[in-house]
C-alpha cells in the first residue's frame, strides 16, 4: 500500500524551497540579461564613433518585438499582458544602464498621461510631467526630452485637437503609441463627510465620461472642473464636503481612498496615447502609420484621397478632419492606417496619393500597440 504522506504530494516547505531555487536562477537570467545589455551598449558606442552616427540606444521596434515574443511563448498560468509587464520592467531597468530615457508628459502629476508614460517605458525612466501638450512637443524638438507622451483620442469623447495641431508645426516623430483602459473612481480624504458631498471636482472631460453615473447618485451635487483629475484630487485634501473623480494612480498620489470604483459610463472607455520622438522608428512586423494631408478644395477631393488605399487593400484606422489655418473653407486630414512607410506597397500608395493632394506629411510609422 501507497505511503499516505507520498500520496499527499510536496508539503508547504517544499513547495517554498522550490521557489527559492527558481528565484536564484531568475535572478542569474536576469543579471547575465542585464550584462548583455552594458555589452550592447559598448558595440553601440563604438559603432557610433566609427560612423561618426548620433548613438541611440532605445528602438521601439526591438522592445515590441521582444514583447509580442514574450507574449507568444507564454504557456500560463499568467496572462499574456501580465507576462509582457513583467519583460517590460525588465528591459526598462536593463535600458536605464545604457543609458536613463527622459520622457516628457502632460501632467501633472498622478494623471493618466503618466500611467501611459510608465506602461510604455517602464518605472526606470525618468519621466517629467508639462503643464501644456505644446510644451512637450518643444522639449521633444529641442533634444531636452528623448521622448514625450501626449494624449490623441478617447473612445467616449473623442479626439484631442491640440495634439492634432501641433503635429501640423512640428518636426517630431511618432514612434509608438499606448492604448490605456480609463477606470476613474470617486475618491475621497480622510476629512470627507461622505454623507454630505456637495461638490465633484475633476477634468471636464472625467465629468463628462461619468454623468450618467453622477447622475443616479449625485445629481445634485456641483460638478466643478479644474485643470486635471490630479489637481481635483489635490483639492479635496482639505474640503470636507467634497469628491474628485481621478485615477488610482492620483489616489495613490494624495493618500485618497475610493468611495466608488470604475463609474465611468462605459466600461471600455479607452484613451490612446502617441509616443512622439526626434527619429523614425524601424518595421516591427506589426505596424501603423500616420499621416497629415491638405487637399485641394474641389468636389471628390475626399474620395481622391482615400481610393489608393482602399486599391492598395489597406486598412484605415482612422480617419480625422481638423480645419486648415491657411485658408477659410480649407481642411487637413489626419490618416493611420496598417504598415510600415518602407513597406512596397505603403510607399507605392503614399507615392500616389501625394500626387492627388497639395501636401502630404508623414507623421511616422511605428509598432502597433502592444500593452
Amino acid at each position: 500500500m501507497a505511503n499516505s504522506k507520498e500520496e499527499a504530494g510536496p508539503t508547504l516547505s517544499d513547495l517554498r524551497d522550490r521557489i527559492d531555487a527558481i528565484d536564484a536562477q531568475l535572478g542569474a537570467l536576469i543579471s547575465e540579461r542585464a550584462q548583455c545589455a552594458l555589452d550592447v551598449a559598448h558595440v553601440k558606442k563604438a559603432e557610433a564613433d566609427e560612423n561618426g552616427s548620433e548613438l541611440t540606444f532605445y528602438r521601439p521596434e526591438r522592445e515590441a518585438q521582444v514583447l509580442r515574443k514574450a507574449m507568444e511563448r507564454n504557456q500560463g498560468p499568467l496572462k499574456d499582458e501580465e507576462l509582457a509587464r513583467l519583460f517590460r520592467e525588465i528591459m526598462s531597468a536593463c535600458l536605464a544602464l545604457e543609458q536613463p530615457v527622459h520622457v516628457a508628459y502632460l501632467g501633472p502629476e498622478g494623471t493618466f498621461t503618466q500611467q501611459a508614460a510608465l506602461k510604455h517605458f517602464g518605472h526606470s525612466a525618468e519621466v517629467v510631467s508639462f503643464s501644456a501638450i505644446d510644451e512637450v512637443f518643444r522639449e521633444v524638438a529641442s533634444g531636452a526630452a528623448h521622448y514625450g507622451v501626449v494624449p490623441v483620442e478617447n473612445s467616449t469623447e473623442g479626439v484631442v485637437t491640440h495634439t492634432l495641431d501641433n503635429f501640423i508645426e512640428s518636426g517630431v516623430k511618432i514612434c509608438g503609441e499606448v492604448v490605456l483602459r480609463i477606470h476613474h473612481h470617486l475618491l475621497v480624504s480622510d476629512v470627507t463627510h461622505t454623507d454630505g458631498i456637495t461638490r465633484i471636482y475633476s477634468h471636464a472631460q472625467s465629468l463628462s465620461q461619468c454623468r450618467k453615473w453622477l447622475d443616479a447618485h449625485y445629481p445634485k451635487a456641483e460638478r466643478i472642473a479644474v485643470s486635471s483629475n490630479s489637481e481635483a484630487a489635490k483639492r479635496i485634501k482639505g474640503e470636507w464636503n467634497a469628491a474628485a473623480i481621478a485615477g488610482e494612480m492620483a489616489a495613490e498620489l494624495y493618500g485618497l481612498k475610493s468611495h466608488a470604483k470604475n463609474i465611468e459610463d462605459l466600461p471600455d472607455n479607452s484613451t490612446r496615447f502617441l509616443i512622439i520622438g526626434a527619429e523614425d522608428a524601424g518595421p516591427s512586423g506589426d505596424d501603423k502609420t500616420s499621416i497629415v494631408v491638405s487637399t485641394r478644395n474641389h468636389p471628390g477631393a475626399l474620395h481622391d484621397l482615400l481610393e489608393p488605399f482602399h486599391r492598395h487593400g489597406i486598412d484605415l484606422t482612422r480617419v480625422e478632419t481638423r480645419p486648415s489655418r491657411s485658408g477659410v473653407w480649407s481642411y487637413v486630414f489626419f490618416i493611420d492606417f496598417a504598415g510600415h512607410k518602407s513597406d512596397a506597397t505603403v510607399k507605392s500608395t503614399l507615392e500616389e496619393v501625394a500626387g492627388r493632394v497639395s501636401e502630404l506629411k508623414i507623421l511616422g510609422s511605428y509598432p502597433r500597440g502592444v500593452l
